[in-house]
């Protein structure tokens, strides 16, 4: 069942039992992100925040779970939207070459074009209330986090044109409030409207842009979508409600929008002038994402339903409500990868913890000796996929979403001086732990059985992995402590957190550890930061994510000349003085001991059940000092 506008969305998520109206005075600054971030770790409910200083209610955590983000897109459940998908590209795809079997796919073409969008003349009811001057101020804008540069807008859907082609493009970019008519525009290099902005820029010529927010939900989503370039992602959204989307054009510039929208922020970009400071912002990978200098977008006009209901969502230490909007991209698209790019595709997985781009769990059919590799470099180039960096091909029968299976599996097939690959490439701008801007390397595991012609000579040994812990800490003081409790798994993976604070230290530990017999067998071992939970995989693998650049903390070490067959990997933060690590650290996302007091304090007339403690506090032993950078010379 599709969704006529959001507050159609909204009453089906309350009869659904999927909301929670929230009533008591609640404010945009911290507050609203401090419930939601305990709502959304607890698999609560979507809120309405019905009092909160303005005369809009904020709709939040709508997309929080795979039953919600299903409703959002109108379908049964995330996979429906894949098989629909596939079934469209075989029909479209036939080779049949009978005139009559081609007669076949009509209907389907027919169906196609009913789904085009459609611009309709008048006005939308995106566009009852005028604001005759705009003012930002009389939105809910959410202030997320208190390192943040300020309030954010963080469910913009945003529309640019192609001066040349006139082909559109709606995308997702943060966008700072700087004051009442005019925000930032944080749009990363690699996407579709920066592209857009660097052709007006060449031509001299104001960029027109339009803003939406909230209207039906599936507009939320394909804003996020990894569409192939040129491709409408109204038309997209149009094949998954099963309904065109109907479009207005803009009061003071020539874009079109959904008529149906909530609020609309009309305006400019002008590419003559000076980038704007914008961040930081506490963002998807638990890690703020520090300021930088971005275009400033100018506010001509602003419109809005009447009764119109602001959409927001908030980001940080996963999981948070985007992950549901990562899964539903996952189980979408996989389908539409394997029938345009790689047969052998049988599923995949991104867990919470990668963060969309850390970590991708791929299963194929193979048939010949290489194929793992062939699957991850197709991958590597396949759209949004080039962003990812750790990348684990296993057999078409292992189940990619069972992560204990997953690791049992990788530990028995991979010999990591042969099976571990790694190469440099484009990553993430959100990723800081690259030297480079945008630019870092990339590790694939083939955890795939190997055929004959694969099998190298290896100086893998299979003995049982065994670590003596008394002698390491005695031998290594700076060890804090040792987690070997996988190895009982059949995961042959040691992690030991250590207070780092010389060059060369995780090197030396890893070498004498190896060489005295201090460690035997492990195939991997992890080094981390002393202030983490090492007995939390879900910690480990989100915070070693985001600290390695692969082929940099990734290594090897070697015993009477021969390398020894253990992947050692520093997932520690990087310094300047230890690391000779140039670029600023971000510092973990957690709130401010004054907000939890408050939502302490307000959350028995709140009507949000029973007591629940703020999740910041695990993580306070991870933020090394106040404000969004840590100390460069800073050593944990």
């Amino acid at each position: 069942m599709s969704n006529n506008t959001l507050a159609h969305f909204v009453s089906r998520l309350e009869s659904a039992g999927e909301l929670t109206r929230v009533k008591e005075f609640v404010s945009p600054r911290l507050e609203m992100t401090e419930i939601t971030d305990r709502i959304v770790k607890n698999n609560g409910k979507a809120l309405l925040f019905e009092n909160n200083g303005t005369a809009f209610p904020v709709l939040i955590n709508a997309f929080g779970s795979e039953k919600r983000m299903s409703m959002a897109l109108g379908l049964k459940n995330l996979d429906e939207g894949g098989a629909e998908i596939d079934s469209l590209l075989k029909k479209l795809l036939s080779s049949e070459k009978r005139f009559v079997d081609k007669l076949k796919i009509l209907p389907t073409l027919q169906k196609l074009s009913s789904w085009m969008p459609r611009v309709i003349r008048g006005k939308g009811s995106c566009q009852e209330v005028v604001m005759t001057n705009p003012d930002l101020s009389k939105l809910p804008v959410l202030t997320c986090w208190p390192g943040d540069g300020g309030p954010f807008i963080t469910l913009p859907v945003v529309h640019t044109k192609d001066p040349e082609t006139g082909i559109r493009n709606v995308g997702m970019y943060r966008m700072q409030v700087f004051d009442s008519e005019s925000t930032g525009m944080h749009w990363h290099l690699h996407k579709g409207s920066a592209h857009h902005f660097l052709k007006y820029k060449d031509r001299n010529e104001r960029m027109p842009i339009a803003v939406t927010l909230g209207g039906d939900p599936i507009y939320t989503y394909v804003a996020t979508a990894p569409l192939p370039e040129n491709l409408d992602e109204y038309l997209f959204a149009g094949f998954l409600r099963k309904k065109k989307v109907e479009l207005v054009k803009c009061l003071t510039n020539n874009l079109a929008i959904p008529a149906d929208a909530d609020f609309v922020l009309e305006g400019y970009i002008d590419p003559g002038e000076n980038l704007f400071r914008e961040g930081p912002f506490g963002d998807h990978t638990g890690f703020y994402s520090l300021a930088d200098y971005f275009p400033r977008f100018h506010i001509t006009c602003i419109t809005h339903r009447r009764n119109a209901i602001y959409p927001a969502t908030i980001v940080g230490i996963p999981p948070m409500e985007d992950g549901w909007i990562g899964k539903a991209t996952e189980r979408i698209f996989l389908l539409l990868l394997r029938n345009t790019l790689m047969q052998e595709l049988v599923d995949m997985d991104m867990p919470v913890e990668g963060v969309f781009h850390n970590l991708a769990l791929i299963s194929m059919e193979k048939s010949f000796p290489g194929q793992g590799l062939k699957v991850m470099n197709t991958l590597w180039g396949a759209g949004q996929m080039m962003f990812n960096k750790v990348m684990i091909i296993l057999d078409k029968d292992i189940n990619v979403h069972n992560y204990a299976e997953v690791a049992k599996v990788v530990c028995g097939n991979v010999d990591p001086a042969q099976d571990i690959h790694f190469i440099k490439g484009v990553v993430d701008i959100l990723d800081h732990s690259s030297r480079q801007y945008a630019f870092g390397s990339k590790m694939g595991i083939d955890a795939t059985k190997k055929l004959f012609s694969e099998v190298q000579k290896s100086q893998q040994n299979n003995e049982k992995p065994l670590v003596d812990i008394s002698y390491l800490k005695k031998e290594f003081p700076e060890i804090d402590k040792i987690n070997d409790s996988l190895a009982s798994q059949g995961i042959s993976v040691l992690i030991i957190a250590v207070n780092k604070s010389r060059p060369g230290q995780i090197n030396e530990i890893s070498r004498k550890s190896v060489q005295q017999n201090g460690i035997k067998g492990f195939k991997f071992i992890l080094f981390l930061d002393s202030n983490v939970d090492i007995f939390n995989i879900h910690d480990v693998v989100w915070v070693c994510g985001n600290n390695i650049d692969p082929m940099r903390d990734c290594f090897f070490v070697k015993v009477n000349e021969i390398v020894y067959p253990t992947l050692f990997i520093d997932g520690t933060k990087k310094n300047l003085k230890v690391d000779q690590f140039e670029r600023e650290w971000p510092n973990v996302i957690i709130m401010d001991d004054e907000t939890i007091n408050k939502v302490n304090e307000k959350w028995p007339v709140l009507g949000l059940g029973d007591f629940i403690p703020s999740p910041s506090l695990k993580y306070r032993s991870l933020v090394i000092n106040n404000g969004s950078v840590t100390k460069q010379n800073e050593v944990i």
